[in-house]
Formats: structure tokens, C-alpha cells, sequence
């Protein structure tokens, strides 16, 4: 298992928080991923992307812009639901890894 293997799970629910805020885009999102030490390659996101939007987490339209077809994704109630569950959790970890400190 490779490290980033662990993180997949962090970079979904950015993801999702950042869809509840604002429509995302591929490149959008991996931009905003790479601000957070995410370096994700387009092989790596989209599948991630579709997956979530198989799962209801996402929904995605299409829109055109500066001539090319964009995919645009936003949370959907399930990824509502699912984001405030994990926010719980994250706490929970939080003061669990920090406890040690």
C-alpha cells in the first residue's frame, strides 16, 4: 500500500466539501488539491470523480466553455449526508492524533 493510498479517502471528501460550496471541474479541483499537498494525476481524478458521481455522492452537467465540453460537479444530498457524517469522524480522529502530541 502506497501512502497516497491512505489519503484517497481525505481527497474525496475535499472534494465533496468543496462541491457543497461551488460547482468543481477536473482541473479546478486538482488546482485546488494541489494547494493542499495533493498531487493527483487526470488518471487518477476523474476515475475518482465518475465513482463518486456512480454512487450519488455527485452529480454532473455539462456545460461549454471556450468552445470544449466541462463536466461540472456538485454535491448531492446523499454526498450531504455522507460529508457531515465524515466531519464527526474527522473531529474525532483529530483530537485522537493529536491527543499524542
Amino acid at each position: 500500500m502506497r501512502d497516497s493510498d491512505l489519503y484517497a479517502g481525505l481527497v474525496r471528501l475535499h472534494i465533496l466539501y468543496h462541491a457543497g460550496k461551488d460547482p468543481v471541474f477536473g482541473l479546478g479541483i486538482m488546482e485546488e488539491l494541489r494547494r493542499h499537498g495533493y498531487q493527483l494525476s487526470p488518471g487518477t481524478l476523474y476515475p475518482m470523480l465518475h465513482s463518486m458521481e456512480e454512487h450519488g455522492y455527485l452529480r454532473a452537467t455539462q456545460r461549454i466553455v471556450d468552445g470544449k465540453f466541462r463536466r461540472n460537479y456538485v454535491i448531492t444530498a446523499k454526498g450531504r449526508r455522507a460529508l457531515a457524517g465524515a466531519k464527526e469522524k474527522v473531529r474525532e480522529l483529530f483530537g485522537e492524533l493529536l491527543e499524542d502530541d
